[in-house]
């Protein structure tokens, strides 16, 4: 069995994390390097790693929840699909019995995304900002591939399985951005939106 590391575990979440209860697993590591990092422990060294029979036995505590609202295990992060062999592992123990999400900024090469494909029910897809320029000044890294992928999910089917999360970022965007980031996700296929707006108060890097 192989081992991730792994910065938090928290269970019996409603509404935030995909449909039903779930469970969100959250990884070390991230392509990204937000000015406003919601998770800055992803990017700090770590030797916290679990093997994927012992991360298994932690989720089926609460398989009878997952069962019962038609939830799971949401993949989360930094960023899941920095860590592909490890979830299809989960995967192969029983996790695929139960609704699967991820929690991802798709900026991460097309293989990863199209080796998870089979097992993954949702994508929650933090977007930041549609605007190339806004993105890479926020992020430190364009979205070139944030598209590229999709469009790929768009492509095979995964418009209505897609999740889009447009935040309002002090100092980077705006409220007029957020609706131009909507109208271009809009005209490609994605119909289902989340608006939030940062908290001033998280410490820059």
């Amino acid at each position: 069995m192989s081992k991730a590391p792994i910065i938090g575990i928290s269970r019996l979440r409603m509404g935030t994390d995909g449909r039903g209860v779930t469970t969100l697993v959250a990884f070390h590591g991230c392509p990204l390097h937000c000015a406003y990092c919601l998770n800055p422990q992803c990017h700090e060294p770590t030797n916290k790693r679990i093997t994927s029979e012992k991360l298994m036995k932690l989720l089926r505590k609460d398989e009878l929840y997952f069962l019962a609202s038609k939830g799971g295990v949401t993949f989360g992060g930094g960023e899941p699909y920095l860590h592909v062999g490890f979830i299809k592992e989960i995967m192969e123990l029983g996790a695929k019995d139960w609704h699967t999400s991820v929690e991802t900024s798709l900026n991460v090469p097309l293989d990863n995304l199209q080796e998870l494909e089979p097992n993954i029910d949702e994508y929650i897809v933090d977007i930041k900002d549609m605007d190339g320029d806004t993105y890479k000044r926020y992020t430190l890294k364009d979205n070139n591939q944030v598209l590229d992928n999709l469009r790929w999910l768009i492509d095979n089917g995964h418009a209505q399985h897609i999740m889009c999360r447009i935040p309002l970022i002090p100092s980077y965007n705006s409220q007029e951005a957020q609706m131009k980031s909507r109208k271009v996700l809009s005209d490609m296929g994605i119909t289902r939106f989340d608006f939030f707006r940062y908290k001033t108060n998280i410490n820059k890097k």
